[in-house]
């Protein structure tokens, strides 16, 4: 039988459990559902030895018909198909365990009655173990999906997997599974967590006795005089109407997170201008057994909108109603109806919509979309789709379009239950359970989005929406003494000047017929040593006075003026090296141009340099020699 709020993973090994439970467990329990059923090989009989698997599924949102043992690892599994529905096998959720260490086994899923789905483009089922509580996904490389000569040509999802430790407990499941009973623990838990950010009320029952939940935040100062101007937005989202599509409950917990967040300012400011209605599971019953699209009778929700019952469809019933009362209301304004899918043969984030015979309201109905495109990375416009399609008229999408005013806009939100291929990539990423739950992050901003762009929420400065990126609060600042700390001085060092290799130098910028400007410099060379002259003021860090040892011959007059005195004869002498051997550049010098008495040519004369001058200079002295010899 069912247990409400049982972990699947919290089973026991098979020697731990009661002696009835091991032997009389091949039988099937829970509508259909396998329960402790032990797989034995052909010709054994009695009590079951470690790695004689046993499957279970009779639990929250389990779903397993059948195991047959067809060799001597690989096992055929038949889903159960929906109460009262055999039209409908998809999902699976199932637990596996008095397994062996290191065996290896084949699970052969053969009566999949969907053939174009996801598995083609590389989703592969999920699997987590009781100490690895994590969900992962199994190697692409061990899942296949094929036609099967053995079953009628059917389509066959076949996936290798090897159970690597004892006394563990493995899950298996189409996707992420959120059951009834974690809706309700985590309801408890945010409502005890943000007490005052949002209502909680039951809206209605299920055929099975379960509640509908509606959670609502509602912000908004009521006016004292309601009219046109100043009516009260709403936004209604409900997701989970199929119960095999799990990764919309995720979406929806994101949404709501997003919104009860106290301190966050975009929440607020949503919370404080529109009212929000969500019913986060529209199909309780449906999810608690384990179906894939039926409720508990059979019946396809999200295809009897327009034939709807009291008696059989009482949630449907129960959201109509509300729906009705404040689209007909005069102080509140129905703006979205948003119905959370996910798609199980489409990869990516899209939007299904509808057309209108009225160009204007058409073109309003494009908004919203555009705008949740430019939020989400994962969004697929490729996807999305807008029609009339007469075939999904009992769709919420299709349904409320007739039966609500002409400002209400309805979409069908659809999410993949595989993951996204990046922009203009072949990389197909997966999704996981926060990526589903962003996806409600982003749609609560596209939200803000939308009602600044219809002036209905006041734009507050971007400081108040984009609140400072500090520092975690772990990492604290090192607390400040009150006392001021003592400066202390640095203590003085001597500083010695490092000395200077003037070996690569053999720059003269003097002439024997000059007696200003800088030391002469002579380098040492292969030729020997040889005496430096200087003339000029002196300077302690000039040439003349570095290695004074060497150059200790240096005769300081009263002029501060230093010349070179011979060496005594006992030195040994060093040949200068000869002048062409010296490179000796001219002396700088400044030439004064008077451009008012230049004639043609003369710029020329007058910057052809110190040659041009010493030339005309021995003109002028032949010149004066000769006219003194005549006279």
């Amino acid at each position: 039988m069912f247990q409400e709020a049982c972990d699947p993973l919290k089973h026991t090994s098979m020697y731990q459990r009661a002696e009835e439970d091991s032997e009389d467990s091949d039988g099937e329990g829970g509508l259909g559902n396998v329960s402790r059923v032990i797989i034995r090989p052909p010709g054994h009989s009695g009590k079951a030895k470690r790695g004689h698997l046993c499957f279970d599924a009779a639990f929250e949102t389990g779903n397993l018909g059948r195991v047959d043992l067809v060799g001597e690892f690989e096992y055929d599994l038949f889903l159960r198909p929906d109460t009262c529905n055999p039209r409908y096998r998809f999902w699976f959720n199932f637990t596996v365990d008095n397994v062996k260490q290191d065996q290896r086994v084949i699970f052969n899923i053969v009566n999949i009655n969907k053939n174009r789905n996801l598995f083609k483009d590389g989703m592969t089922p999920l699997v987590k173990s009781s100490s690895r509580p994590k969900w992962q996904r199994i190697p692409r490389c061990e899942v296949f999906y094929y036609k099967s000569a053995v079953h009628q040509n059917h389509y066959v999802l076949s996936f290798a997997f090897g159970f690597d430790k004892e006394d563990e407990v493995y899950q298996f499941a189409l996707t992420f599974p959120y059951s009834y009973s974690k809706l309700q623990a985590y309801l408890n838990a945010l409502e005890s967590k943000f007490p005052e950010s949002f209502e909680r009320t039951t809206l209605g029952m299920t055929v099975q006795n379960r509640k509908l939940e509606l959670i609502t935040f509602d912000d908004v100062k009521k006016p004292d005089k309601v009219d046109q101007k100043n009516v009260i937005h709403m936004v209604v989202v409900f997701a989970r109407i199929h119960p095999g599509e799990s990764p919309a409950s995720y979406v929806v917990q994101g949404l709501i997170e997003y919104l009860a967040a106290a301190n966050q300012p975009i929440s607020k400011a949503l919370r404080e201008n529109v009212v929000f209605k969500i019913i986060p599971m529209l199909n309780p019953d449906g999810v608690f057994l384990g179906n894939n699209r039926c409720n508990v009778i059979g019946h396809d929700l999200n295809r009897s909108w327009n034939k709807m019952s009291q008696y059989t469809h009482p949630t449907l019933a129960a959201a109509m109603k509300m729906l009705k009362e404040y689209d007909n209301s005069s102080c509140y304004q129905v703006d979205f109806v948003i119905d959370i899918h996910a798609h199980s043969s489409l990869t990516g984030t899209f939007i299904y919509g509808s057309t209108y015979d009225n160009v204007y309201r058409y073109e309003r109905h494009l908004v919203f979309p555009k705008l949740f495109a430019s939020k989400c990375e994962d969004f697929c416009q490729e996807h999305m789709m807008f029609n009339a399609d007469d075939r999904k008229s009992g769709t919420a999408r299709r349904f409320f379009v007739e039966a609500l005013s002409d400002n209400v806009n309805t979409y069908t939100l659809e999410v993949s239950m595989c993951g996204y291929y990046l922009n203009d990539t072949n990389v197909l990423t997966q999704y996981t359970e926060d990526g589903y739950m962003r996806i409600g992050r982003n749609l609560a901003r596209t939200f803000l989005e939308y009602y600044r762009f219809s002036n209905i929420l006041p734009i507050p400065p971007v400081d108040e929406l984009r609140p400072r990126k500090g520092r975690p609060r772990t990492h604290r600042p090192r607390a400040r003494s009150r006392t001021r700390s003592e400066v202390r001085l640095r203590p003085k060092t001597v500083r010695t000047y490092a000395p200077i290799s003037y070996t690569d130098l053999s720059i003269c910028y003097d002439t024997d017929t000059s007696n200003e400007g800088s030391p002469i410099r002579y380098m040492y060379s292969n030729y020997g040593g040889f005496r430096m002259r200087a003339i000029g003021p002196p300077d302690q860090y000039s040439l003349s006075n570095i290695q004074t040892a060497r150059f200790s011959n240096l005769d300081f007059s009263s002029d501060y003026r230093f010349k070179v005195t011979p060496k005594p004869k006992t030195a040994p002498e060093h040949k200068m090296p000869p002048i062409e051997m010296l490179t000796v550049p001219p002396k700088p010098c400044l030439t004064i141009i008077d451009f008012n008495q230049l004639t043609r040519g003369g710029l020329e004369e007058a910057t052809s340099g110190r040659k041009f001058d010493r030339e005309k200079e021995k003109v002028r002295r032949h010149t004066f020699k000769s006219s003194s010899r005549k006279a």
